[in-house]
C-alpha cells in the first residue's frame, strides 16, 4: 500500500471513531457482535499465551478475545489510527488489553512471537492491490509462531447470486447515507460502501492466504456468506 493510500485511509478512520461502533451495530443489525464472538471462540481453540489483534480500531475484536481467553493470556491490539485506539482504551472492560500504534505492514514484534493473530473487518482496507495484501499477510505470518493460528474475519460474497445482489443493493442503499447521517462523514462511509462489494469471495481469499505461505486453511461462512472467518495455520 502506498504511503499516500495509507494516509488517506488513516484520515478516513480518524473522522469516525466516536460513532464507529454504533454504525456497525445498526448496519449489520447487530450481527457483527456475534460474528466477532464466534471468531474469538475459534481463535481461543489454538491456546497459547500471546495473542495479537491487528487493525484493532475501537477494540471490539480485542474485547471479544479477552472474553474468550484464559486469565494468563496476554492480548495486544495494534492500529495505525490513534483516534480509534483512543476510543478503545476508554472501554473499562479492556483493561487487560495492551494497545499500541503500529502499521499492519511493519509490525514492531520479533519473528515467531504470537500464538494467535486476529484481524476483523479490516482486511479490505489492506487490499489496495492483491500484492499489497500478500505483503501484509506475510508480515502477519512472520510474527506468528510455527503452528500458530491466524483468524481473519471479514465481509464476504454470498454464493447465491440473488442474495449477493441483494446484499450489494443494501450496501449501496444504506451504508453511505446512514454512516453520513450518524458520523457526519460522507467520505468514510462512501469508502466503506465501495470496498465491501469488491472484496474477495471466501474461496478466493483462502487462495491469497495460501500464496502468503499459510497452510491448513479452512473457513466458515456467517449469515449465508455475508461474512466469513478464515482459520489459517503457519
Amino acid at each position: 500500500m502506498s504511503q499516500n493510500t495509507d494516509n488517506i485511509i488513516q484520515d478516513i478512520f480518524s473522522r469516525i471513531p466516536k460513532t464507529y461502533d454504533l454504525i456497525n451495530r445498526i448496519l449489520t443489525l447487530g450481527l457483527d457482535v456475534s460474528w466477532r464472538e464466534n471468531a474469538a471462540k475459534i481463535a481461543s481453540q489454538g491456546g497459547g499465551e500471546k495473542w495479537l489483534d491487528i487493525c484493532s480500531g475501537t477494540g471490539d475484536m480485542a474485547g471479544a478475545l479477552a472474553r474468550a481467553a484464559k486469565p494468563r493470556v496476554k492480548i495486544i491490539g495494534v492500529d495505525f489510527c490513534f483516534p480509534m485506539l483512543a476510543q478503545a482504551v476508554k472501554k473499562p472492560e479492556y483493561s487487560r488489553i495492551s494497545f499500541c500504534v503500529s502499521d499492519a505492514g511493519s509490525l514492531p514484534f520479533a519473528d515467531n512471537t504470537f500464538d494467535v493473530i486476529t484481524i476483523a473487518f479490516a482486511t479490505r482496507n489492506l487490499n489496495s492491490s492483491q500484492d499489497i495484501l500478500l505483503q501484509r499477510f506475510r508480515e502477519f505470518r512472520r510474527v506468528l509462531k510455527p503452528g500458530g493460528r491466524f483468524i481473519n474475519l471479514e465481509t464476504s460474497q454470498p454464493k447465491l447470486a440473488l442474495l449477493r445482489k441483494l446484499v450489494h443493493f443494501y450496501i449501496w442503499l444504506m451504508v453511505k447515507p446512514i454512516g453520513y447521517l450518524i458520523s457526519g462523514s460522507k467520505t468514510a462511509y462512501g469508502y466503506l460502501a465501495w470496498t465491501i462489494p469488491r472484496f474477495f469471495s471466501a474461496e478466493d481469499l483462502a487462495g491469497v492466504m495460501y500464496r502468503a505461505g499459510f497452510k491448513k486453511i479452512d473457513f466458515m461462512l456467517f449469515s449465508f456468506g455475508v461474512a466469513a472467518v478464515h482459520i489459517a495455520i503457519k
